[in-house]
């Protein structure tokens, strides 16, 4: 049973590795939309936006596909759906990988 549950266990962790496999590239370029309201870098200047750079790469992808999927309903959420509508899959790997690495040193 222990082994089992360890199998099962490393497999969904593995899952979650593959769904985050973005090029950092491409989200760099994709980006640009983001820009206005969370920095050029993923660094906001205005205190109601969160800083994107440095996030978890999962949770970036979870965040985004809520609000595509109109999950997540607070804040500025309105504005999000706007904007991550048309972002495909891949899209939004791309994005949260290229966040996700600004915070590497």
């Amino acid at each position: 049973m222990k082994k089992t549950l360890l199998l099962l266990s490393s497999a969904l962790l593995l899952s979650f590795s593959v769904q985050a496999g973005g090029d950092v590239a491409a989200g760099k370029t994709k980006s640009t939309r983001c820009a206005s309201c969370h920095g050029a870098d993923g660094k906001i200047s205005i205190p109601t936006y969160p800083n994107l750079a440095g996030q978890n790469e999962v949770y970036l992808s979870n965040a985004l596909n809520a609000y595509k999927n109109g999950e997540r309903t607070g804040g500025m959420a309105v504005v999000m759906v706007g904007y991550v509508r048309s972002l495909s899959d891949q899209d939004i790997a791309d994005l949260a990988a290229y966040y996700a690495s600004l915070g590497e040193k």
